[in-house]
């Protein structure tokens, strides 16, 4: 819905400059650099000159570059990268890792037993460690949740979509709206203008009097000051649709959408339609990640095995040692006595999924009622749009009778003005529900989950 801004009163005044000289000083150097430098000027911006054509675009194409370009849904798509980088860290900790050391011992003296070297003064040892998870159920767990983070960090970015792609359409559809409320106030201000030049004509011929003049003239006054206020509010929603296409100026509607709606279908039990809504699915990810993290709980309870492969060389060689060698170790981890971290966890993701629980079934049912209201809204917004452009029809034609009727002596300055400003608001009027019914399609489909496609 759009309410038409009305303003109290204000005054605009334009200066255009019928023209300019331009005197040239020949006597310094500066005064020709400066005359240059005003002729490129007055050669790159010239009086008069038109700004550029506002750039058009359908419906379809507002929603689809908006959705592509905007801020936002980049800001989204950066949350899937970090998602990556956290699943591949938690996949880590479960796959084989390989270390390598290097470790050079120097004695004040070696030891020796007779001619051999028991310790030598300077010894140098180097390994290779192969570790390897054998038996780790909270890193295997924790790998399954960084999984979930991910799938929900996808469906953060349809949201966002989702939500860039709504407010290209609101913005969309208010261009049309307050488009409509320009012309009604253009065609009040066009009637009255002609008011006028007939009042100021009987005036001048002695046949009207200065107060049907007056009348005449504050009415054409107060028009042109909603035509202003009406064209500053359809440039701000265009302004606005620029803003979310990320375009570089502001950007006009070039046609009037056309909303399909499917056809009335009873209410099912789960909703079967529900599941195309990008909230609804992002609502029941984190529902059933925080439900994932529950269960895992238990899992910090749980024992841990890793196995580890060790080669070393020594150089020079021990005497009671060998040179090379290796080893194999399996070490075994029980957890026996934390403080209570683990219960704090454990009651964390409990809350947890409680809260997302809550917020998918508020989801649901929210989405449910706007599918309902939607349908009543459209069967009402139709019956108002009759009646509506009935009486905006009626109000024309009731303009016309009395202008013809004020022309012929029959009819009185005030009736016209009443005339005029019942016909604008009457048209007025007709926009509002005209918009109100695309807004209350658009929200079915929307409801529905099949805008945006």
């Amino acid at each position: 819905m759009i309410s038409p801004l009305v303003a109290s009163g204000f005054s605009r005044k334009v200066f255009v400059a019928s023209g300019f000289s331009r005197k040239v000083f020949v006597a310094s150097g500066f005064s020709r650099k400066l005359a240059g430098v005003l002729l490129l000027v007055a050669i790159a911006h010239p009086v008069g000159a038109q700004p550029p054509a506002m750039e058009r675009v359908t419906f379809d194409e507002a929603v689809r570059r908006a959705v592509e370009r905007h801020p936002s849904v980049a800001a989204a798509a950066a949350q899937i990268v970090r998602a990556d980088a956290a699943l591949r860290l938690t996949r880590s900790t479960t796959r084989p890792t390989i270390d390598a050391s290097i470790t050079s011992t120097t004695l004040n003296r070696g030891v020796k037993f007779e001619e051999f070297t028991v310790t030598p003064q300077t010894q140098i040892s180097s390994t290779v460690n192969l570790a390897m998870p054998l038996f780790a159920p909270a890193d295997w767990a924790r790998r399954m949740q960084a999984q979930d983070t991910r799938a929900i960090a996808e469906l953060s970015v349809a949201e966002a979509r989702r939500q860039i792609a709504l407010a290209a359409a609101d913005a969309y559809l208010s261009i049309l709206a307050r488009r409509r409320v320009v012309e009604a106030n253009e065609r009040a201000r066009d009637v009255a203008r002609a008011h006028y030049d007939f009042a100021h004509q009987q005036q001048v011929a002695g046949a009207g009097s200065l107060l049907n003049e007056l009348r005449a003239q504050e009415s054409l006054s107060s028009d042109e000051v909603l035509v202003e206020s009406a064209r500053l509010a359809l440039y701000r929603a265009q302004e606005a649709l620029g803003v979310l296409m990320a375009a570089d100026g502001p950007v006009d509607a070039a046609e009037e959408p056309v909303f399909e709606i499917p056809a009335d279908r009873p209410a099912e039990p789960g909703g079967a339609f529900l599941p195309f809504r990008s909230d609804l699915k992002l609502f029941a990810a984190r529902e059933e990640a925080a439900g994932r993290a529950v269960r895992d709980s238990s899992k910090d309870y749980w024992p841990s095995l890793s196995g580890i492969f060790q080669t070393q060389t020594i150089t020079p060689s021990p005497f009671f040692l060998p040179g090379k060698s290796w080893r194999a170790l399996v070490i075994g981890t029980v957890p026996i006595f934390d403080s209570g971290r683990r219960a704090a966890d454990r009651q964390t993701r409990e809350a947890a999924q409680q809260e997302a629980r809550a917020t998918a079934a508020g989801g649901l049912t929210q989405a449910r009622s706007e599918v309902r209201a939607a349908r009543e809204a459209i069967q009402s917004a139709e019956r108002a749009l009759g009646s509506a452009r009935a009486a905006a029809d009626q109000a024309r034609r009731v303009l016309e009778i009395v202008n013809v009727s004020v022309r012929a002596g029959a009819a009185t300055n005030i009736e016209v003005i009443d005339a005029e400003r019942r016909a604008r608001d009457a048209d007025t009027a007709a926009a509002v529900a005209e918009d109100a019914l695309r807004r209350a399609r658009l929200e079915l489909l929307t409801g529905l989950g099949q805008f945006p496609k």
